[in-house]
């Protein structure tokens, strides 16, 4: 084969590729490669717009991180502003939902705790088992007050003071087996001139096993190094107090329903029955039951009875308002016809006691064929079976 028909051959292969090469040009869809492309490129942005404030926040928590450890380190309280972060003690506990924290200007009205310099008794007190405990003082039974104003002092306080409320054992010898008391514990700041109270809801149980109660973590120590946050004043000085509010035993009363109360019927003979001087009469205390009791004639009625009836009423002496069972009789000269009514239940209200507004006519009793009014006297009786 000749060069010429080497060449020839060689521009025919080009040309068929150079015409193959066009035709897959011409069939390409561009519309659909940008299209690709723009979405791939909005993706790329959104990602970088999402991702680049999360980073400046990351930086700005270190950063602020870093700025308040510097700031704690230096003493210094930013707008003196105690917020969620405890300032300046670093492992702030947040109080339990039982406990509530106020201010209030009115002192301590059990015991107060003023210490000359905050930061000499927190080294003295290191010999005495890192508190001080306070003169036995008075609050309904004998106390004395605690506060430890050192680190970790009792273990598991960490960085903050604590305080505490023991009550004399002997309270418990002497008087009774538990006492309950409400406690608040205070202290001053003077850049307010109030105080801080911290207290839980509940009273708090003493017994001779339980002796002591206190707020573990009282209110960070840092705020007794530096006076700027106003709880030392006056070159060092700081002040701590309880409140004590002792709950009173209850007063008891006992409830049973007294049944077949022994003894008779007490009797009662009223003369000058029909002289109409007075409304009603009230017989002499008697006991029955071991209760003292009156009894009480309306001789012309009360209530429904007013005007028809002779009424009568059974009282207590002492005022109790219990539940009673009781039958009233008037005496016949005839045993056999004799009027007998019974009662039971809660006193009537308007007269205050238990009975009946009609236990025999006032024509029956004026009457002295019927047998009840003799020389012009008349005798009621009242059986008392139970009362509570």
């Amino acid at each position: 084969m000749s060069i010429n028909t080497q060449l020839r051959t060689v521009t025919d292969t080009l040309e068929k590729e150079k015409k193959m090469f066009t035709e897959e040009k011409k069939n390409t869809n561009y519309g659909t490669i940008f299209v690709y492309c723009f979405f791939c490129l909005v993706f790329i942005v959104e990602v970088v717009r999402f991702a680049k404030p999360y980073y400046n926040l990351q930086n700005l928590m270190e950063t602020e991180a870093v700025l308040e450890e510097g700031l704690l380190d230096a003493g210094i309280l930013p707008c003196n502003i105690r917020s969620s972060v405890s300032v300046p003690a670093r492992n702030h506990k947040k109080l339990s939902a039982t406990i509530r924290e106020e201010t209030r200007t009115r002192p301590p009205v059990t015991y107060c705790v003023k210490f000359e310099s905050f930061d000499t008794m927190s080294k003295l007190v290191k010999d005495n088992g890192d508190k001080y405990e306070s003169h036995p003082f008075s609050g309904g039974y004998n106390w004395t007050f605690l506060v430890y104003p050192n680190a970790d002092k009792p273990v598991g306080s960490g960085g903050y003071v604590s305080l505490y409320v023991k009550i004399d054992n002997s309270s418990f010898i002497e008087n009774q087996n538990e006492v309950y008391a409400w406690i608040r514990f205070l202290t001053y700041k003077s850049t307010t001139d109030t105080y801080h109270e911290f207290y839980v809801t509940d009273a708090q149980r003493f017994h001779l096993f339980k002796q002591e109660y206190g707020m573990l973590n009282f209110l960070e120590i840092g705020y007794y190094q530096t006076p700027v946050h106003g709880f030392i004043f006056n070159g060092g000085q700081s002040v701590f107090g309880v409140d004590i509010v002792v709950s009173n035993p209850p007063l008891w009363e006992d409830v049973s329903y007294e049944e077949n109360i022994p003894g008779p019927a007490i009797g009662w003979r009223i003369y000058n029955f029909s002289s109409g001087e007075h409304d009603s009469y009230t017989s002499n205390p008697f006991s029955s039951g071991g209760r003292n009791w009156v009894m009480k004639v309306y001789p012309n009625g009360v209530g429904t009875g007013k005007g028809n009836s002779l009424s009568i009423y059974l009282l207590s002496a002492s005022n109790k308002k219990g539940y009673v069972k009781a039958k009233f009789r008037v005496i016949n000269k005839t045993p056999s016809k004799n009027v007998e009514k019974q009662v039971e239940g809660w006193p009537n209200a308007e007269q205050n006691g238990w009975g009946v507004d009609k236990l025999i006519s006032i024509a029956d009793v004026q009457d002295p064929s019927k047998g009840f009014l003799v020389n012009d006297a008349i005798k009621v009786e009242v059986e008392i079976m139970a009362f509570t």
